[in-house]
């Protein structure tokens, strides 16, 4: 068998862990990426449509991405210049960029486009070498950490990053313990043309439960996320039919809903793992968390435990080490709770359930909204700022 020695061995290639490899890559570290299924970087083959997996990127997570040299070309980005947040008995709470003097609140950028940004950056890097391949075992010892592969190879480094996902392979070859709580909700999203101009806002509805959001996209177009308790329903309409209950749920806002793409649905659960490190091992990304996607902060979370852990890894001199790995999860740990805390508090405050709350939780829209100075602080938090 085969051994080969790196500074730190990487499982998962999506948009965290190609993060992490070339943050660590350009500090001139030794990089091993196990990613089963390399995106293609041949951008002419990629689907011009647009992806339905879209994200809103934080101005401090763009930033980050352009310094890393890895931000999509601008004709796929559309930056969101306002939000407006509607409740469901008459609150609502509207943020401006211009009120924060930033010249956009977010960015929505699709996953396939800033995955092959990522990927193309690494490839000139000589010091990252990618294994299309899957782990069966790995191996923990006092000084490093190995995986066996698939083929035979065995990958070893004083610290292993999972950033596989929310299912993730490499926590459950450890002994954290994974508290799932499932929503009982769906996430659709999809797609469309827009007859009214969006404006550059992203809209948000909490209505009966559900929660709907309309991202701008470029050239009259806007992405969906619904979070919805009759999914299975949804999903069961024709692409016209479920057109114009999305339409009918965000108030005919943009007018008639022309379908771009296929929809896709996906179970929301939120996952707390007891920590975010096991011996010579850290989670990132939806390996490390998972949260209601209302507030669309879960790739950026994942970012900041990118930035996070290659800054300490610059310094440390066991990247392994019980001292790294704990000061780790303390810069992030606080950070992470407190998101999924209040996107899972935000989510039942709205439920149907809660109808004695009406009045509070829509008074409290109102309230903020009327609150300049605390609006502004708020938004400039989940920015980044």
């Amino acid at each position: 068998m085969n051994t080969q020695y790196f500074d730190g061995l990487i499982v998962g290639g999506g948009l965290v862990g190609a993060a992490m490899a070339l943050s660590l890559a350009e500090q001139g570290k030794h990089i091993a990426l196990l990613e089963p299924s390399p995106p293609s970087l041949d951008l002419q083959s990629t689907d011009k449509h647009w992806d339905a997996r879209i994200y809103a990127i934080s101005p401090s997570n763009e930033a980050f991405l352009r310094s890393l040299q890895a931000w999509p070309e601008a004709q796929r980005i559309q930056s969101v210049l306002k939000m407006d947040v509607q409740g469901d008995a008459g609150g609502r709470i509207e943020f401006d960029a211009q009120a924060i003097h930033t010249p956009h609140l977010t960015s929505i950028v699709e996953n396939r486009w800033l995955l092959q940004a990522l990927w193309q950056r690494l490839h000139a890097y000589c010091n990252v070498t990618i294994f299309a391949h899957t782990a069966t075992t790995l191996t923990q010892e006092i000084d490093a950490i190995s995986l066996h592969l698939d083929n035979g190879d065995i990958l070893s480094a004083p610290l292993l990053m999972a950033a596989d996902g929310a299912n993730s392979w490499v926590r459950s070859q450890t002994d954290i313990h994974t508290d799932s709580k499932p929503y009982h909700h769906h996430g659709i999203v999809a797609n469309y043309q827009v007859q009214k101009p969006h404006g550059a806002t992203a809209r948000q509805w909490f209505k009966d439960g559900d929660v709907l959001a309309y991202l701008p996209l470029p050239e009259q177009q806007i992405s969906i996320v619904w979070s919805s308790h009759q999914a299975q329903a949804l999903m069961a309409l024709s692409d016209a039919e479920f057109a114009e209950q999305v339409a009918a749920q965000g108030e005919h806002s943009l007018g008639k809903l022309t379908p771009i793409g296929k929809r896709f649905a996906f179970e929301l659960i939120l996952r707390r793992p007891a920590n975010m490190y096991a011996p010579r091992i850290a989670l990132l990304g939806d390996a490390a968390h998972t949260i209601h996607p209302l507030a669309g902060q879960g790739v950026n979370l994942g970012f900041g435990d990118v930035q996070a852990l290659s800054q300490l890894l610059r310094l440390a001199k066991d990247w392994g080490s019980l001292k790294t790995l704990r000061s780790y999860e303390a810069q992030r740990l606080h950070a992470v709770r407190s998101m999924q805390m209040g996107c899972d508090g935000l989510f039942h405050l709205f439920k149907p359930q809660n109808t004695p709350l009406s009045w509070v939780r829509n008074s409290g829209l109102n309230m903020v909204n009327q609150l300049s100075g605390l609006k502004n602080h708020l938004i400039r938090q989940a920015m980044g700022l």
